[in-house]
């Protein structure tokens, strides 16, 4: 049985690890707000706790780029705010990121810009004021529904 610290750098629970591995590990737990389940194991977390160790995980390698493919799909909203509040704190801290996803509302409310697909092409790119009033934007994703949830989200 291995703790959060082990599964977050892959380790073996054989309590070797060094303070400072440890508390580098304790510090991200912490980041991304799962600092109180730091000896639970990662099989007994919810969904959105696992997606956030996922991404201390991927902290862990110091990215000045972070990719993160659809990092809150499958979460419930209490999860999703959490993930979207974790995501907008990595950006300020001057990581770049990298967001595929298709929760548009979550899109419009984390980002600075926006490059929306089609069918593999580009349909428009800009901020998310610009996107979110592209016609062809919302033709395609938004509708009329989705424009006002966009302009919710983003003011």
């Amino acid at each position: 049985r291995s703790s959060l610290l082990a599964d977050l750098f892959g380790l073996p629970a054989s309590g070797r690890q060094n303070g400072v591995t440890r508390d580098a590990a304790l510090a991200l737990l912490a980041r991304v707000g799962l600092a109180d389940v730091a000896q639970a194991t990662a099989g007994s977390l919810s969904y959105g706790a696992l997606k956030r160790l996922e991404i201390a995980r991927a902290l862990a390698a110091d990215p000045r780029v972070l990719l993160l493919d659809e990092p809150a799909a499958g979460c419930n909203a209490v999860e999703t705010e959490a993930i979207d509040h974790l995501i907008g704190e990595i950006a300020k801290s001057g990581i770049a990121v990298v967001l595929i996803e298709h929760d548009m509302k979550l899109v419009m409310k984390i980002s600075d810009r926006v490059l929306v697909l089609a069918q593999g092409r580009r349909l428009a790119e800009g901020t998310p004021r610009e996107v979110r009033e592209n016609p062809a934007v919302i033709a395609a994703y938004l509708g009329e529904h989705g424009t006002r949830e966009a302009d919710r989200a983003h003011g």
